[in-house]
């Protein structure tokens, strides 16, 4: 199958990110997020801060349009569902950038906006 989007499976594929903002949700400065991209299937996992640890699933929707399904288990215990539609982007320093609205379907309630930068080690 050929890859409809190059561009954004370039920008997120086996690449790591940190938050940027978030201030409704769960995850912190401390959680790390892993991606793979494989046509359009997205794969992922986070880990830290008050995430024990964390997997994703979803789609390229678009040129710079993703949509994710994500559990995790806190250091609490809880577990916790929830689903986002986001952008990929860049900032002015090259670094890949996230931005999502998300909400929860299990284990809480609500939602929010959350900004996700590349990490460059």
């Amino acid at each position: 199958m050929e890859n409809a989007f190059p561009q954004l499976n370039q920008r997120l594929h086996n690449r790591r990110f940190i938050v940027a903002n978030n201030s409704q949700g769960l995850s912190g400065s401390d959680t790390v997020f892993h991606y793979l991209v494989e046509d359009r299937a997205i794969t992922g996992t986070y880990q830290g801060g008050r995430i024990r640890t964390g997997h994703q699933v979803g789609r390229v929707t678009g040129p710079d349009t993703i949509e994710l399904l994500y559990h995790c288990i806190t250091t609490d215990g809880e577990i916790l569902a929830g689903w986002s539609r986001g952008t990929v982007g860049a900032d002015q320093a090259g670094r890949t950038t996230l931005h999502f609205v998300w909400g929860w379907l299990s284990g809480a309630t609500g939602g929010g906006e959350s900004n996700y930068v590349e990490l460059v080690e």
